[in-house]
């Protein structure tokens, strides 16, 4: 990658589709929802303006429903989901990109551009990226 900002990959460049779910939906509407959309995490949508919003990953999974022995049926996203999200901005070089999702301890966020979520960009996306590499 040069120093000019036409060789720069920013988030909103190798950033993948949003999916989203309400709090209220069960842990099993969740994971069909992952299967039928094809991803490994849902923005978790805002109750209210001033609220935050969430992420739900597949480990929450584990962690609440599995690993306790809940039944999936029983278990509200809102239970099990991490909330705040940590957001990237859309302009973001992805040097930076990768530095703040990795020491965050994270895999994946959420991609903001005016106020508003657009994308989400994972770790596997920055790695996977045909332009990279």
């Amino acid at each position: 990658m040069g120093t000019d900002n036409t060789s720069i990959i920013r988030a909103k460049d190798v950033m993948s589709k949003i999916v989203s779910i309400d709090g209220m939906s069960t842990a099993k509407e969740a994971a069909a929802k992952m299967r039928s959309e094809k991803v490994y995490s849902l923005l978790v949508n805002k109750r209210y303006a001033d609220d935050a919003w969430g992420i739900l990953v597949y480990q929450d999974f584990i962690k609440g429903v599995i690993i306790p022995g809940r039944s999936s049926s029983d278990v509200h996203v809102y239970e099990i989901m991490t909330k705040p999200v940590i957001t990237v901005p859309a302009d973001m070089d992805i040097r930076y990109v990768a530095r703040l999702i990795y020491g965050a301890g994270i895999r994946r966020a959420p991609v903001e551009e005016g106020g508003k979520l657009i994308g989400m960009i994972s770790l596997a996306s920055l790695v996977l990226d045909n332009e990279l590499f």
